[in-house]
């Protein structure tokens, strides 16, 4: 019998990825197994864990799971047996997976620690393609006000608008301001741009009377501080 063209029901059932979760938990499961069971049906030529492997191995600069939160509806689609619905169902799931570290995150949460900061938003932004700055105010006393993307920049270089983040601090009647700001690459260490602006904005602030606490730099799974550096 050739096992390659078996249905999902025809498998032994130790290979269902749907009778093996049951039996041994979600944790047996391959990757492949785990995305055939949201995916739920494959094609006529097709069974889902085999769709599946198709998705995870589509992109070939980051393949496996890591890739799904760089495929794009466009992209999901282009995949034979991948629909307007199951490129929907793939969209969610990575914007759940955020969510969901966000708010196993939110309760450790202390804006005077650059980790903890860190941590929420890594999710959000160690998977971007372009660079995003995140402007985050607190109050006298450092308790979140609200947080606000200021820019969207260029594949390799973002764009710090000073005079804008300073108007809307006040606007918010934040005392203390942190920057998030990602590097694509995935490498956090600042780049001389990095640090001259940082200077700058801290000079703005200081004329003002905000106080500048921090320029977290997220990479991939991995941050910098440009306090703990010692260059703010």
């Amino acid at each position: 019998m050739n096992t390659n063209h078996l249905t999902v029901k025809e498998l032994p059932a130790s290979e269902r990825p749907y009778e093996k979760c049951e039996s041994y938990g979600p944790g047996s499961l391959s990757d492949a197994e785990l995305l055939a069971v949201i995916l739920r049906t494959g094609t006529k030529s097709l069974r889902a864990i085999d769709l599946a492997v198709k998705v995870l191995n589509y992109s070939a600069k980051n393949p496996g799971l890591k890739g799904l939160n760089y495929l794009t509806m466009k992209e999901l689609t282009q995949i034979s047996g991948i629909g307007r619905v199951k490129a929907i169902e793939l969209l969610c799931l990575t914007e759940l997976t955020k969510r969901m570290s966000k708010e196993i995150h939110k309760e450790s949460l202390k804006f005077i620690t650059p980790k903890s900061i860190s941590d929420y938003y890594m999710q959000d932004l160690r998977h971007l393609s372009r660079e995003q700055v995140l402007l985050l105010m607190l109050d006298s006393k450092s308790r979140f006000i609200r947080d606000v993307i200021m820019s969207s920049g260029t594949i390799n270089a973002s764009i710090m608008p000073v005079r804008e983040v300073l108007i809307q601090a006040l606007k918010e009647e934040a005392v203390n301001i942190i920057i998030v700001h990602n590097h694509p690459s995935g490498d956090p260490s600042p780049s001389s741009e990095d640090i001259r602006v940082t200077k700058r904005m801290k000079e703005a602030c200081n004329l003002i009377g905000l106080t500048l606490m921090d320029h977290i730099i997220i990479g991939d799974n991995r941050y910098i501080s440009l306090k703990e550096q010692g260059l703010i």
